[in-house]
């Protein structure tokens, strides 16, 4: 969104609102899902949005990070490129419990869930490789049949 917009992600959100974000980041991931193969790590809402949804997982293997809100506030806390956190720390986990109340309903749709933790991203990385390549051999296994 960035790069098509030519601006930051908050500026999108200050000079359009989020409907329009939306509206531009579901145009970008059904032109990218309709590509060449890629590895694509979509924004947080963009597998809310039905319509991605549904073309990523016809299109792709859908991994969902999961992370606990503890995970979350570690990892956002200080952070202010991220439009839905332009808050106080002190109000970011109030904020977080209600993105993991309304959002994560849709992300355990995901083919494969990997639980991240406060760890080497090395660490989380080979389990996420793991989960593939055991999502992958019953994908192989269930087509034989």
């Amino acid at each position: 969104i960035e790069k098509a917009s030519g601006l930051s992600v908050i500026d999108v959100f200050k000079c359009f609102g989020l409907e329009e974000y939306r509206a531009g980041e579901e145009r970008i991931m059904k032109r990218l899902l309709s590509g060449s193969p890629c590895v694509l790590a979509s924004g947080g809402g963009a597998f809310v949005a039905e319509q991605t949804r549904f073309l990523a997982k016809e299109h792709a293997i859908t991994v969902w990070l999961k992370a606990d809100i503890d995970v979350l506030y570690h990892r956002t806390t200080g952070r202010k490129r991220r439009p839905f956190l332009q808050c106080s720390d002190s109000k970011i986990k109030n904020k977080l419990q209600t993105y993991i109340d309304e959002e994560y309903p849709y992300y355990s749709q995901a083919d494969i869930v990997v639980e991240t933790k406060n760890e080497a991203v090395e660490n989380t990385v080979e389990r996420v490789f793991q989960s593939i390549r055991d999502y992958l051999k019953k994908e192989v296994a269930q087509n034989e049949k």
